[in-house]
């Protein structure tokens, strides 16, 4: 397997903030990349979700944001009803329309699963296979928000 390129972890990031952009018209401010060390855990937000890569890509994206942050999200769409499952929605809308959005840059040797909601006692750490997880901090109207990618070339 080999490790994926500065520039391919930028895809992750211009998806996400692209998803801020068009469903709302206010940018992202999306920081540096950090690699996660090996023991080091990722600290989740009120709500996440993530996609499985397979095929020629393995490994996981996750998005996860606070609450505060998706209610204005959803109060922006329009949307009334601030329950647990719309928070939850919107945070797997924005995983998948990262996914669409990054398949383009990768190319159809990613196979892309549906997202999931992630519960907040799932801890993912620092690869210790010798793969690595990194971190994209982003900021939207004041919220901070992560996206956590943990991907491999296998050919």
């Amino acid at each position: 397997m080999s490790r994926i390129k500065s520039a391919d972890i930028k895809v992750f990031s211009d998806a996400a903030s692209a998803f801020f952009y068009q469903t709302t018209g206010i940018r992202a401010s999306v920081r540096t990349a950090y690699l996660l060390e090996e023991k080091e855990t990722f600290d989740w937000n009120d709500f996440q979700s993530r996609i499985d890569l397979g095929g020629q890509y393995l490994g996981m994206v996750a998005f996860s944001a606070p609450r505060a942050l998706l209610t204005n999200v959803l109060h922006r769409l329009g949307e009334r009803d601030y329950s647990n499952e719309n928070h939850n929605d919107i945070t797997g809308e924005i995983a998948n329309q990262m996914s669409g959005y990054v398949r383009k840059y990768f190319g159809d040797g990613m196979q892309i699963s549906p997202p999931s909601t992630i519960k907040q006692e799932e801890i993912y750490n620092g690869a210790d296979d010798g793969s690595h997880a990194f971190v994209i901090p982003m900021t939207w109207e004041g919220y901070e928000a992560r996206l956590f990618v943990k991907i491999e070339k296998t050919r």
